[in-house]
């Protein structure tokens, strides 16, 4: 608890454009460190693998939540459309499975294997495996299920993993914070690490020469029997909103914007739901996103309902995308 409380205490001061001085020069010597990582990589003292098949990153530069997951999901969906065969590979934060690489299902059990992996799996039918090496993810991809293409959830950072397209996803509301890089700021590589990728996407409004999406509310669907309403049939209803994920402000303005209103529950990212959680004492309904929801399965009852999130990339995005795939899939 009292770690939470000063994480929770961090961000906050990260994103307030606080500078937290006596954190500096721990954020000047990670920066180092991180710079000096690099260039090994660039000049081949750590290998880099490359892989037969285009690799696309899409990752941050920030702690929290972006909205990677939600465009890897559209971008999953895209290539399908247009006959691709991609494959997802994820870190699987916080899962315990024994064994590695392990391969996801909508069904998995989110403490084997993350939460967001399962969220993905949810929503698209192409194959996704998790582990903490992503080469060997990506290459059970290959070889298990003839993928053409791998799509890498987050990784801006894993150097090891050769990649064709790197896209890095920016908060629209809470940008880059104070610009300091951990634990002085949320910055896990430097600002100017934007300028060597291929395309910057800010998740809400962007500057005129950024690309951006925008988060769309799906229907809720009820965890208990799947059924589904738009959300604007609850405005009105007072609920119990609950989010555990890196940004829970950004669902709780997403739910307002629709009229949903109700008593905010914020947990830590990731957080692995007990039924104590939200055992709430009256008998209001429970509105919570669909990461939250995938741990919630084993005590779902018919007042509980998540809220789906669908990625809307702006026409400027995709038409670079369609540029990158094709001509990365050319040079290949």
């Amino acid at each position: 608890m009292i770690k939470t409380r000063f994480v929770q205490w961090l961000e906050t001061r990260w994103y307030e454009d606080s500078v937290i001085f006596w954190l500096i020069p721990l954020g000047f010597i990670y920066q180092r460190i991180i710079q000096i990582r690099q260039l090994l990589y660039q000049h081949n003292f750590l290998r880099t693998e490359v892989l037969p098949v285009p690799v696309i990153v899409v990752g941050n530069i920030t702690v929290g939540g972006t909205g990677k997951t939600p465009l890897i999901i559209w971008m999953a969906q895209y290539l399908q459309q247009r006959g691709f065969n991609p494959g997802v590979i994820s870190r699987g934060y916080g899962g315990k499975a024994k064994t590695w690489p392990q391969v996801v299902t909508a069904h998995n059990d989110c403490k084997m294997v993350g939460d967001e992996p399962i969220v993905i799996a949810r929503q698209v039918s192409c194959p996704i495996v998790v582990g903490p090496s992503r080469v060997e993810d990506a290459q059970l991809l290959i070889t298990d299920f003839q993928c053409d293409i791998i799509l890498s959830d987050d990784g801006l950072q894993h150097y090891r993993l050769g990649r064709a397209i790197e896209i890095a996803v920016i908060d629209g509301e809470r940008g880059l914070g104070n610009g300091a890089c951990l634990p002085a700021g949320p910055l896990r590589e430097p600002r100017c690490r934007l300028d060597q990728v291929d395309a910057v996407i800010v998740n809400g409004l962007a500057s005129h020469d950024t690309h951006n999406m925008q988060m769309v509310g799906g229907d809720a669907i009820n965890l208990l029997t799947g059924e589904k309403k738009p959300l604007k049939e609850f405005s009105g209803i007072h609920f119990h909103l609950v989010a555990g994920i890196g940004h829970p402000q950004r669902f709780f303005n997403t739910l307002a914007e629709y009229g949903v209103q109700g008593e905010q529950h914020v947990f830590p990212d990731h957080h692995y739901f007990q039924l104590e959680d939200i055992n709430f004492s009256d008998q209001k309904p429970v509105l919570m996103t669909e990461k939250d929801a995938v741990k919630c399965n084993a005590f779902a009852h018919e007042s509980m309902w998540y809220m789906p999130i669908v990625a809307k990339p702006s026409t400027s995005f995709v038409s670079l995308f369609q540029q990158l795939i094709s001509k990365k899939n050319h040079n290949s």
